[in-house]
């Protein structure tokens, strides 16, 4: 594990109150949970995206124009991006994923699904900007970001991730990308803690995943998930709550939580359409346009430079 991921992870368990980063919910059971949590009838995200892109599929492939490389951040499983590939037929693909072995797998089910389709997979943190391979050209290169993951980065950090997705594209090429729109609270509330509890799993899982990273000896039995609408900053959080005193300890290092003492783990920004175009064009996407269902909870935008 490089040292600055560790040194990632202790500053936040440092912090007060003590945070952990969403990109580690990505070990290999944590994207298995993640694609189960897309198939819940509480998660609405997923399957409204994609009733999205389908009806307005025609329109999107003539919007964007000619790709020849299809770039998908934070890919996980791939689906998404099969069904953009087999519409705009790009002659490359790239997956950038944190979790590189469950994306090496999900590159070779894509690969084997198009045939002629040269498709890489890209292990990284796209937080930190990409180096790509350095034979992808750059011509006519389509960054792909569905699922509304930039609403996991607070408004400034998500300013900066845009800009990164620019720097990857030059004038003909451009961003497909999904934003969750805001909507009435008990259906937010719903998708981020489920029945069946599968995104409490989710949650709690990112323990064992930093008891892997830096050596720490977290119990997930011992903290309870958490998650609520924050009204005045149009987010969803996350947290881990404990329900007891614990003492949690790693190499050089331990931290005392008292009984309910928290550890923030995601927010998920609702971005309203207006104010997310105004992030595209402070980021140097020029042009945008969107789509969004008729209920209006979700939208996706083609932005170009």
């Amino acid at each position: 594990m490089p040292p600055t991921c560790h040194s990632d992870i202790i500053d936040g368990l440092n912090q007060r109150p003590a945070r952990i980063s969403p990109k580690y919910f990505y070990d290999q059971r944590g994207s298995q949970l993640f694609d189960a949590i897309t198939r819940l009838p509480e998660y609405y995200p997923t399957r409204t995206e994609n009733a999205l892109m389908q009806a307005h599929a025609a329109d999107m492939a003539h919007q964007l124009g000619p790709v020849r490389t299809v770039i998908e951040l934070g890919a996980g499983s791939c689906e998404k991006a099969r069904a953009l590939c087999h519409r705009v037929r790009p002659a490359c693909f790239v997956g950038v994923d944190i979790s590189v072995d469950y994306l090496h797998e999900a590159v070779r089910r894509l690969r084997a699904d198009i045939p002629g389709l040269d498709a890489r997979a890209v292990g990284g943190d796209m937080t930190q900007g990409l180096a790509l391979p350095a034979d992808i050209p750059r011509a006519q290169r389509l960054v792909f970001y569905p699922g509304s993951s930039i609403g996991n980065f607070d408004p400034p950090h998500a300013l900066d991730l845009l800009r990164h997705m620019r720097a990857l594209v030059d004038s003909d090429g451009g961003l497909l990308i999904g934003i969750d729109l805001p909507k009435d609270v008990a259906v937010l509330e719903a998708a981020y803690d489920d029945a069946a509890g599968v995104t409490a799993a989710f949650n709690r899982n990112v323990l064992t995943h930093i008891n892997h990273l830096i050596g720490s000896d977290f119990v997930e039995e011992q903290w309870g998930h958490r998650a609520f609408f924050n009204q005045e900053d149009s987010r969803i959080e996350m947290h881990l709550e404990a329900s007891a005193p614990i003492r949690v300890r790693w190499p050089g290092g331990e931290r005392h939580f008292a009984a309910g003492e928290r550890i923030h783990t995601e927010n998920s920004y609702k971005y309203p359409l207006a104010v997310f175009t105004t992030m595209l064009a402070q980021a140097g996407f020029s042009r945008a346009q969107a789509w969004t269902d008729e209920r209006g909870w979700f939208a996706v935008l083609h932005a170009r430079p």
